[in-house]
């Protein structure tokens, strides 16, 4: 069955369960979409305090009891089996990468969902702003730049942001649509030359797929919940689970909820 058949969150849901695995930008329209990052309970505490010292990067939608792979943003959900592809990071490395994190799940982990910027890419399809990796059926490119955020305790690492190119006149829209939405990213946190945020090539990113930016287009940065994961990386956290990068957990929250 074509992934189109699967328009609903459940739908979805139920399919990543079942073994689908692909990129989740486009999917379930309307649907908020959430990064995940579990870490073991001694860790929650400042992936938390990360979270709240760089709000723009890593808007908190809920956080679970140790262990408990639930979540209220869609009841029924299992975290453990729900998303179509997870990371299993040990020591800071990324160990493996699996469609299935049942298994690797531990009863000290507390799990973190946080705001993606695919929610309101609704909002710029529906106004004729073309989101051009979805158009090109790939992942959104993602980019860790050199701008550190603020640390929290052990943690500590670099922003990350996805891009999406803009037609120059219609770069006020974007920003405007998508700043309506500030619990998944809101509006963009650099617009233009790219090195302003110290990334080289945006041919390379380093997570997702590149995709064409036009003449007459520009690139336009958002904070991205993939920053938990730099964070990983960076501070040698001992275990922790997460999305793939573009992978999301798709809630049963409607988009408007989180509309300013």
């Amino acid at each position: 069955m074509s992934v189109d058949a699967f328009t609903t969150a459940a739908d979805l849901r139920a399919a990543f369960r079942r073994g689908l695995s692909r990129p989740t930008a486009g999917l379930a329209p309307g649907a908020v979409q959430a990064n995940l990052i579990a870490v073991p309970r001694d860790w929650a505490f400042e992936m938390l305090l990360f979270a709240q010292r760089n709000p723009r990067a890593c808007p908190v939608l809920d956080v679970t009891e140790p262990g408990d792979p639930a979540t209220v943003l869609a009841p029924g959900a299992d975290l453990r089996a729900d998303l179509p592809l997870y990371r299993v990071w040990r020591g800071g490395t990324l160990h493996r990468e699996t469609p299935d994190a049942t298994t690797e799940w531990r009863d000290d982990l507390v799990a973190f969902l946080i705001g993606c910027s695919f929610t309101f890419e609704g909002g710029l399809a529906a106004a004729g702003i073309e989101v051009r990796h979805i158009a090109a059926g790939s992942n959104v490119p993602m980019y860790l730049t050199g701008r550190e955020c603020r640390s929290a305790g052990r943690l500590r690492g670099n922003l990350v942001v996805s891009m999406r190119p803009i037609a120059a006149d219609r770069v006020a829209d974007a920003v405007r649509i998508s700043g309506r939405f500030p619990a998944v990213h809101g509006a963009p946190v650099h617009v233009g030359d790219p090195s302003g945020l110290g990334i080289r090539d945006l041919g390379r990113p380093d997570f997702g797929d590149p995709v064409e930016v036009r003449a007459g287009e520009v690139p336009v940065f958002w904070a991205c919940g993939v920053t938990p994961q730099a964070a990983i990386m960076a501070s040698g956290v001992p275990f922790a689970i997460t999305h793939a990068p573009g992978h999301m957990f798709v809630t049963d929250v409607p988009d408007r909820e989180y509309e300013t």
